[in-house]
């Protein structure tokens, strides 16, 4: 299969969305209706506007059928909206049938809805979106080529995109530079630097300008690798091309530098950038926190995080997760949960990683109660964690004799799929077996509640 598929919906019913109650030629603009000019007017659709607070694809479905209902002409603004909303659901059924019904009604497309389309897709559909483009009166432009050719780089389809790239001029497209940059980034994913290197020099020869991107990605392969004085000359020559290295140039570096235990050069790059007019960033800070908290200097990098504030420096989801990892690995789970605190108050989102850090963390430590409450925080956000920490957290709870709580995780365990494992089963019944009555209530509430 190509695509993953959804749960199959009523086509019949889907058409009966697109057609209604009105013929096509009053509900939908006709050829010489240019969607440029609709989309000016996009902020006063009411249904653009409501699609955006619909959960599921079924009642964004139910909301196009009911304008349509309405009397209301559907414009290409309102077939984009609907179909972003789609394929955001994965349901690519109702996607290729409305992508069908607008080709039929001779609707013109925005190359920016293909682009959107290719993300959700996968890169073989995206092949198949971008050949039948034109067939939407969609004239393709460089910008849907290289959205195309960096997905087929991230999507480890290579040998297709060195191919696309190779046919780009008979297909009409003249490569700019952030077509270049994305092959250069496909032959150093590979570790080909030399391969990398042509593609540079064929950049060059064709009068197409390296930005500090195509350094950047450069400067970062070398520095991976230790070979930093290769990755300062890059940055000389940076200069010399009259290229501003910016913070991700530096971070790069530093990190080089701090992955073969320089730290102080690294921390003195950051008087070296300051003072070649690049103000020190978040992560810049970031890099130097990293390898500090690797080495267990928490309070080393506690007064870096004071000094980014003192330059107004707001830390991010990054910096944060530096400071709950390692606390997490050192035991010191109550001041990693003050960080997490911290951060939401600060107004920064903890992500998934936040969170599964911290709560396998608290499960070490068996900080099983507060680990309930980051489990109830993490959900709520939309993330949850691994099959072995949800394991853990049950056991653990269930012997502190909480077995509401370890109920509860079982019930979410159960929502999602994620099996009680033979290990964790045969430490509970161990449990409940030296508990006496207790145990065998214990043992009763929990098969209730995997609706056994």
């Amino acid at each position: 299969m190509m695509y993953q598929r959804t749960k199959a919906i009523n086509h019949n019913q889907l058409r009966r969305y697109l057609y209604a109650k009105n013929n096509t030629q009053t509900l939908f603009h006709t050829q010489n209706q240019t969607p440029t000019s609709n989309l000016r007017n996009r902020k006063h659709i009411p249904f653009i506007t409501e699609i955006k607070h619909v959960q599921t694809s079924e009642q964004a479905l139910s909301l196009f059928h009911h304008y349509t209902q309405l009397g209301h002409k559907h414009y290409y603004p309102s077939y984009a909206a609907l179909l972003y909303k789609l394929a955001r659901s994965r349901n690519f059924q109702a996607v290729e049938t409305i992508l069908k019904h607008m080709k039929d009604a001779d609707i013109q497309c925005n190359e920016t809805l293909f682009i959107a389309l290719f993300q959700h897709y996968g890169p073989l559909k995206a092949i198949e979106l971008f050949r039948s483009m034109n067939q939407f009166n969609c004239v393709r432009t460089l910008q849907s080529f290289n959205a195309l050719l960096n997905l087929l780089v991230d999507g480890s389809m290579f040998d297709e995109a060195i191919h696309a790239f190779d046919r780009s001029y008979q297909m009409g497209f003249r490569p700019n530079t952030v077509t270049f940059n994305i092959m250069i980034k496909g032959w150093l994913v590979k570790g080909e630097w030399e391969k990398a290197c042509q593609v540079f020099d064929e950049m060059l020869h064709k009068k197409v300008q390296p930005s500090v991107v195509t350094y950047n990605s450069l400067i970062g392969f070398l520095s991976r690798k230790g070979d930093l004085d290769k990755a300062m000359t890059l940055v000389e020559d940076m200069r010399r091309k009259g290229k501003r290295a910016n913070g991700v140039t530096y971070a790069l570096l530093m990190e080089g530098l701090c992955s073969v235990g320089k730290y102080e050069e690294a921390n003195k790059l950051m008087f070296d950038m300051a003072y070649r007019g690049c103000k020190p960033q978040v992560v810049n800070f970031s890099v130097l926190m990293n390898d500090l908290g690797k080495r267990g200097k928490i309070d080393e990098a506690m007064v870096l995080l004071r000094e980014m504030r003192k330059r107004r420096l707001k830390p991010d989801v990054v910096t944060y997760n530096v400071f709950v990892n390692y606390l997490c690995k050192e035991g010191k789970t109550a001041e990693a949960y003050k960080v997490l605190i911290e951060m939401q108050i600060g107004g920064c989102h903890p992500n998934a990683a936040t969170y599964r850090m911290m709560l396998d963390g608290l499960c070490r430590n068996g900080d099983f109660e507060v680990g309930l409450n980051v489990l109830n925080a993490m959900l709520a956000s939309g993330h949850f964690p691994r099959s072995d920490t949800f394991n853990c957290l049950v056991v653990g709870l269930l012997k502190s004799g909480n077995v509401d709580g370890g109920c509860f995780v079982l019930e979410e365990m159960e929502k999602r799929k994620v099996d009680f494992d033979l290990e964790s089963w045969e430490s509970v019944i161990k449990y409940a077996c030296s508990e006496d009555d207790n145990g065998s209530s214990m043992l009763m509430n929990i098969l209730s509640s995997l609706s056994i």
